[in-house]
């Protein structure tokens, strides 16, 4: 498998939320922005490119029943320096995403990555594989956060869309609002797919 077929494969044939629905808890919740989603996008793409950065160059090292948690810990410690980061820079983003942002240890599309290809693959694939699938992440996270907040409340990374006789949808920026936009856009690109079969 070539190297840009691998990192074109996490932006729409095994998009981790579009396609795979990996890592749907903070693709539902936080997206009540683009904004928002572009942030906790970044910082898992950061968390998966590193951790696979560490996995693939240690596969021949970690023994096998230590594999899990020596990933987990891993993880873990790229997250750490995600919070930390954005507590002293990026604080209302921060405080926008909360709980969510230590909860990227947990998320299955890291684990997924380093168990199911950084491990078993050489470094600068692993690489391409962790930068593919976390952009796509990010995009999917985008494209949700965008359509909510343009629906919800007629702004587009806080500039205003529609102009002050927009009757904002308010229904897009809470809980159920998150569950239609994403099974709208569902229903969008398997829509796409069938047309282009």
């Amino acid at each position: 498998m070539t190297l840009s077929r691998e990192f074109r494969k996490g932006l729409w044939r095994e998009n981790a939320v579009f396609r795979l629905l990996l890592g749907l808890c903070p693709a539902l919740a936080v997206t009540t922005s683009a904004e928002n989603g572009l942030g906790m996008g970044l910082a898992t793409t950061f968390v998966l490119v590193c951790s696979n950065i560490v996995v693939s160059s240690l596969r021949k090292v970690i023994p096998p029943k230590v594999r899990i948690p020596s990933f987990i810990v891993v993880i873990a410690s790229f997250v750490t320096v995600v919070q930390l980061c954005m507590e002293a820079y990026f604080y209302d983003l921060y405080k926008a995403l909360g709980i969510f942002i230590p909860l990227i240890v947990v998320n299955c599309l890291i684990l997924g990555r380093a168990e199911a290809f950084a491990s078993k693959n050489r470094l600068v694939p692993a690489v391409v594989d962790g930068v593919g699938m976390g952009l796509g992440f990010t995009l999917a996270l985008f494209v949700l956060g965008a359509v909510r907040e343009l629906f919800g409340s007629g702004t587009l990374l806080g500039y205003s869309v529609f102009g002050e006789a927009y009757q904002p949808l308010i229904l897009m920026i809470l809980p159920p609002g998150a569950f239609i936009a994403m099974g709208l856009l569902l229903a969008g690109m398997n829509l796409f797919d069938a047309r282009k079969q």
